[in-house]
Formats: structure tokens, C-alpha cells, sequence
């Protein structure tokens, strides 16, 4: 007879409980008398009612590894500068010397993009010297990452610490 403080969950798959994972397991140890409910001791809570079901090693395991690798992966983060080919100076210092320097002494790798506009598009080489004008101001902390290209109408650099 079963104990009414056992707990059966029947699914619609099969069913699962401290006697068997399957009609078949659970029958048998009916008949056999074997309940799978123990008193276990715990530190805190004292005794209480315990069940032991299949448990797969391998699949915790693989589990387990997945997440500590998700732990050791180091994402890097990109800030982001936009700037005109007629910027003031006063404009370029504020964004250049206090955003773009506040952003790699953090650890953040910074884009500057040159954002051309109509006509501007005819003076592409206003864009390059602008970008020449960043690296020179931060050639002390940040070094740029690869060559400008031209994508649509936009010039895009990154920059990494030193």
C-alpha cells in the first residue's frame, strides 16, 4: 500500500517518482515493498523526506562547463564618438579629450565617426584630417585599430588603450 506522504507525478509522457521513472520501475518496486523516500539529515532543517531519482552525471557536468565558460568570456564594450567634418574646437576638445579619454581609461574600446552630409561628401579628405587631429590627440593612452574606410557616408576608426 502506498504511503499517502509519498508524492507520484504522472505526466503525459510517463511517470516520475521516488520508486521508478518509468510504470514499469515503479510497479516492480511496489510490489517489492521499496518506497525511494528516505529521512535524510541536513545541517539546518534537521530531518526531512528525501526521494533519489536518476540522476545523469554527464549532463550536469556539460552543464556545469557551459556556464563556467560563459563566466571566463570577456565581452568588450565599444563607446561611441560622432563627430562633423566642421566641428568647432571647443566642440572637438569636449568630445575628444573628456568623453573619448573617460571612455578608454575605463576600458572601453572607442569608434570616432566622421558623419558627412550633403555636400560634404566632396571633401572626404576634411574627415581624414579630422581623424588624423583624434589619434593625435590620443596617441598618449589609445592607439587606432586598422585603416579608415569610407562605408555610405560615414569614416570609422577604433581605438584601443595602449
Amino acid at each position: 500500500m502506498i504511503d499517502p506522504n509519498q508524492r507520484v507525478v504522472i505526466t503525459g509522457i510517463g511517470l516520475t517518482s521516488p520508486n521508478g521513472n518509468n510504470l514499469k520501475e515503479f510497479r516492480q518496486n511496489l510490489l517489492n515493498g521499496v518506497s525511494g523516500v528516505q529521512h535524510f539529515e541536513t545541517r539546518y532543517m534537521g530531518k526531512v523526506l528525501a526521494g533519489v531519482c536518476d540522476f545523469d552525471e554527464l549532463k550536469y557536468q556539460k552543464k556545469k562547463k557551459i556556464q563556467i565558460s560563459k563566466k571566463k568570456q570577456h565581452v568588450i564594450k565599444i563607446k561611441e564618438i560622432r563627430l562633423r567634418p566642421k566641428i568647432g574646437d571647443h566642440d572637438f576638445e569636449t568630445k575628444v579629450n573628456n568623453m573619448g579619454r573617460k571612455f578608454i581609461q575605463e576600458g572601453f574600446k572607442l569608434k570616432v565617426t566622421i558623419m558627412f552630409r550633403g555636400r560634404e561628401m566632396s571633401r572626404i579628405d576634411l574627415g581624414e584630417d579630422l581623424l588624423n587631429r583624434v589619434a593625435d590627440a590620443l596617441e598618449d593612452i589609445a592607439e587606432p585599430e586598422g585603416k579608415t574606410d569610407l562605408e555610405g557616408r560615414r569614416i570609422s576608426v577604433y581605438f584601443t588603450a595602449l
